[in-house]
């Protein structure tokens, strides 16, 4: 894969970075200070505001007073706390430790079944927005546009349900600006709007990794008309032309005993079939850091697979991240427990299977 790595933020979460007193009374001059990080997006927004020159930042639930360096409670302007800038180069020396280590596929079911090279749910959403079999944006650049508009109002409808409103708009606004233009910048920005850390690329996992738990059936087809456009846009990505060969990625979890049983079981059966990732999968090419958490570390050993190198895009390079597109399938070669670093070792086989019937039409 090879694409311009400029960034969409101008580099601002690079050597920027906005922070809020956290001390249970922020006013307090006896205990030691606590100083908590924004998310990226309010970063984003607040660093927006000041480079322009406005008095304030509006963000969802309080504001910023940059002139008194304050955060004020949109609802009760006395509930204040103190807010600083700090330029620095930006060192994160661990993963996100919510993005890395979250179990990868339902908790309720630990594996998802085999659903060939698309998704059902992308596949649903194909449906949804009345797509034939051949109408993706990189074969048909005029369906750019209408697929952008879609996918800013279904964020935005999600922001406001999680009372994220100002952050939506603006990761909205941020897609829009690219509704003009090529797939390939269209894909670059979606890539970056799912790498930063907001409540995207949470929720949409969240929905996608119930694909096939019938429990939650209708939880995840109640995302399809919100975040299908924006999951399609990531999905048909331009620069994946061939498969990824003969690469190691990692990425940690924290499992029940009952769960590490399951893939025990899996391992013992060297004819099982494959399982498949339901959702998009952060895993990282770097084994050190993706041991600092859980109690679990996945080692998925890429056969071939569609997977997209997000570290030239993303604002955390040192995660190097890479994400397992959803449709990936795996097999469990072997669970080890390690005694050195008190964690379960699951290897796993990652191939791309291509079912025929839907390579003629995925529906």
């Amino acid at each position: 894969m090879a694409y311009a790595t400029s960034k969409q933020s101008n580099n601002s979460l690079k050597t920027v970075e906005w922070m809020w007193k956290s001390n249970a009374d922020p006013w307090s001059k006896s205990e030691p200070e606590k100083w908590s990080h924004y998310s990226d997006v309010e970063n984003l927004i607040m660093e927006e505001a000041f480079s322009n020159k406005q008095p304030r930042a509006l963000l969802d639930g309080y504001y910023i007073d940059f002139q008194d360096n304050l955060q004020v409670s949109n609802v009760d302007s006395n509930k204040q706390r103190p807010v600083k800038r700090v330029v620095r180069k930006r060192e994160d020396k661990h993963l996100r430790e919510a993005r890395f280590v979250d179990l990868p596929v339902s908790s309720g079911r630990t594996f998802g079944g085999q659903y060939g090279w698309v998704s059902p749910f992308v596949i649903e959403v194909r449906r949804d927005l009345g797509l034939q079999p051949k109408d993706l944006p990189t074969k048909k650049p005029d369906m750019i546009p209408m697929l952008v508009e879609k996918a800013a109002v279904g964020i935005i409808e999600e922001g406001k349900y999680l009372q994220k409103q100002r952050e939506a708009e603006h990761l909205a606004n941020m897609l829009k600006a690219k509704k003009n233009e090529a797939m390939e910048e269209v894909w670059k920005c979606c890539a970056y709007l799912y790498s930063l850390e907001s409540f995207l690329y949470k929720t949409l996992n969240a929905a996608m990794r119930l694909v096939g738990d019938k429990e939650h059936e209708q939880v995840w087809r109640s995302k399809i008309r919100t975040l299908g456009p924006f999951c399609l846009l990531l999905w048909d990505d331009p620069f994946n032309e061939k498969v990824t060969t003969n690469k190691t990625l990692y990425r940690g979890a924290d499992l029940k005993p009952e769960q590490i049983t399951k893939y025990e079981d899996m391992a013992k059966n060297t004819n099982t079939e494959y399982r498949s990732f339901q959702a998009f999968t952060s895993c990282s090419r770097n084994r050190q850091k993706a041991e600092e958490f859980g109690n679990t570390l996945f080692i998925m050993e890429v056969l071939f697979a569609f997977i997209a190198d997000l570290s030239p895009l993303s604002e955390y390079t040192q995660e190097e991240e890479e994400l397992i597109t959803p449709g990936v399938c795996f097999r469990v070669k072997s669970v080890k427990f390690d005694r050195k670093t008190n964690k379960h070792f699951i290897h796993l086989e990652l191939r791309q299977r291509f079912d025929r019937k839907l390579r003629t039409s995925p529906f």
